[in-house]
């Protein structure tokens, strides 16, 4: 089981004057594992390189891993059913205290402190674990839409699963910087 780390956050600079504020200035973090579970086809040698680059990055403030799931596990033609076994294969590796938040089109747009804030507002869940799921090309399936307790998108355009998945681990990287104070986010 990880220990708990609780960090002090300082959601924007004390010295700049913010229309948004985030809900943890000056207040402590309960950093829980954050894990990413995608979809997808081989990743390039670029695309592993920033992706493991970004996941060092957050290491640093909680535990990260990475989870690759093979597209279309059973070769079917058909859509449906291959978004169906995608979902399966995702929902096999979700525990019942995950956190669990949905990256999809028709999520809710957020911006980088409300992403910060979602970072933030796991440790405060009971979860053990904040799991973001990145599904395939046709999206997530039933199970994953009902099983997820957030659903969120990272952009207003519609995002091929790598570039969804640099964006997310930029981002992950982004939030935590927000919540530490750090000069990354400007």
């Amino acid at each position: 089981m990880a220990t708990a780390v609780y960090l002090n956050s300082a959601c924007s600079n004390p010295f700049e004057v913010s229309a948004t504020k985030c809900k943890y200035a000056a207040q402590s973090v309960r950093a829980v594992p954050i894990r990413v579970l995608s979809v997808g086809k081989k990743r390039s040698r670029e695309l592993q390189f920033m992706v493991d680059e970004y996941a060092e990055k957050i290491k640093y403030y909680c535990s990260f891993e990475d989870v690759q799931i093979r597209p279309n596990p059973r070769n079917a033609r058909d859509q449906r059913a291959q978004v169906d076994d995608e979902d399966a294969a995702m929902m096999n590796l979700l525990r019942s205290d995950d956190w669990v938040v949905m990256l999809d089109e028709r999520g809710k747009d957020i911006g980088s402190e409300e992403m910060a804030e979602l970072v933030g507002d796991a440790g405060n869940t009971g979860a053990s674990r904040l799991s973001f799921c990145i599904g395939g090309p046709y999206g997530h399936g039933r199970k994953m839409r009902e099983r997820a307790n957030k659903s969120i998108k990272l952009s207003s355009l519609v995002l091929n699963h790598q570039i969804a998945l640099l964006v997310l681990m930029e981002q992950l990287y982004r939030s935590w910087t927000i919540l530490k104070g750090q000069n990354y986010h400007h």
